[in-house]
Protein backbone atom coordinates (compact mmCIF):
# COMPACT_ATOMS: atom_id res chain seq x y z
CA UNK A 1 0.00 0.00 0.00
CA UNK A 2 2.91 2.75 1.19
CA UNK A 3 4.31 1.72 -2.75
CA UNK A 4 1.00 3.38 -4.14
CA UNK A 5 0.68 6.14 -1.71
CA UNK A 6 4.22 6.96 -2.96
CA UNK A 7 3.84 7.03 -6.65
CA UNK A 8 0.31 8.95 -6.00
CA UNK A 9 2.62 11.64 -4.37
CA UNK A 10 4.77 11.92 -7.10
CA UNK A 11 2.23 12.74 -9.68
CA UNK A 12 0.46 14.30 -7.30
CA UNK A 13 3.64 16.56 -6.85
CA UNK A 14 4.26 16.56 -10.87
CA UNK A 15 0.75 17.68 -11.52
CA UNK A 16 1.47 20.81 -8.44
CA UNK A 17 3.86 21.50 -10.53
CA UNK A 18 2.32 21.80 -14.14
CA UNK A 19 -0.56 23.42 -12.29
CA UNK A 20 1.45 26.17 -10.97
CA UNK A 21 3.36 26.71 -14.03
CA UNK A 22 -0.12 27.35 -15.81
CA UNK A 23 -0.97 29.60 -12.95
CA UNK A 24 2.05 31.48 -13.59
CA UNK A 25 1.55 31.76 -17.17
CA UNK A 26 -1.91 32.53 -16.36
CA UNK A 27 -1.57 35.32 -14.16
CA UNK A 28 1.35 37.59 -14.93
CA UNK A 29 1.97 36.97 -18.33
CA UNK A 30 0.04 37.68 -21.89
CA UNK A 31 0.73 34.38 -23.20
CA UNK A 32 -1.33 31.07 -23.47
CA UNK A 33 0.65 27.62 -21.73
CA UNK A 34 1.95 26.68 -25.43
CA UNK A 35 3.68 29.92 -26.21
CA UNK A 36 4.31 31.24 -22.67
CA UNK A 37 6.78 27.48 -22.54
CA UNK A 38 8.45 28.34 -25.74
CA UNK A 39 9.03 31.86 -25.14
CA UNK A 40 10.73 31.14 -22.24
CA UNK A 41 12.93 28.65 -23.43
CA UNK A 42 14.06 30.97 -26.15
CA UNK A 43 15.28 33.47 -23.23
CA UNK A 44 16.51 31.07 -21.15
CA UNK A 45 14.45 31.37 -18.23
CA UNK A 46 11.95 27.97 -18.53
CA UNK A 47 13.85 26.58 -15.26
CA UNK A 48 12.88 29.61 -13.50
CA UNK A 49 9.20 29.12 -14.35
CA UNK A 50 9.55 25.52 -12.94
CA UNK A 51 10.88 26.70 -10.13
CA UNK A 52 7.99 29.31 -9.46
CA UNK A 53 5.51 26.18 -10.35
CA UNK A 54 7.03 23.94 -7.84
CA UNK A 55 5.86 26.69 -4.93
CA UNK A 56 2.72 24.78 -4.92
CA UNK A 57 3.85 21.71 -4.29
CA UNK A 58 5.63 23.42 -1.17
CA UNK A 59 1.59 23.89 0.35
CA UNK A 60 0.55 20.40 -1.09
CA UNK A 61 3.65 19.14 1.14
CA UNK A 62 2.44 20.84 4.18
CA UNK A 63 -0.84 19.14 4.02
CA UNK A 64 0.06 15.84 3.47
CA UNK A 65 1.96 16.02 6.52
CA UNK A 66 -0.98 17.46 8.24
CA UNK A 67 -2.93 14.24 7.13
CA UNK A 68 -0.64 12.16 8.29
CA UNK A 69 0.40 10.76 4.78
CA UNK A 70 3.78 10.80 5.18
CA UNK A 71 4.41 8.52 1.83
CA UNK A 72 2.59 10.64 -0.13
CA UNK A 73 4.73 13.65 1.13
CA UNK A 74 7.85 11.70 0.11
CA UNK A 75 6.66 11.06 -3.51
CA UNK A 76 6.07 15.07 -2.97
CA UNK A 77 9.49 15.87 -2.46
CA UNK A 78 11.12 13.17 -5.22
CA UNK A 79 9.04 15.69 -7.68
CA UNK A 80 10.61 19.17 -6.30
CA UNK A 81 13.86 16.58 -7.16
CA UNK A 82 13.32 15.16 -10.28
CA UNK A 83 12.25 18.79 -11.29
CA UNK A 84 15.52 20.26 -9.84
CA UNK A 85 17.45 17.94 -11.77
CA UNK A 86 14.90 19.06 -15.24
CA UNK A 87 16.03 22.34 -14.50
CA UNK A 88 19.30 22.21 -14.31
CA UNK A 89 19.14 20.57 -18.13
CA UNK A 90 16.75 22.88 -19.35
Amino acid sequence: MSKKQFFAGLILGLIGTFIGCYLYLALFTNYNLSEGFYILKAQGALGKLITLGSVINLLLFGILLKTNKEMMARGVILAVILMAILTIFL
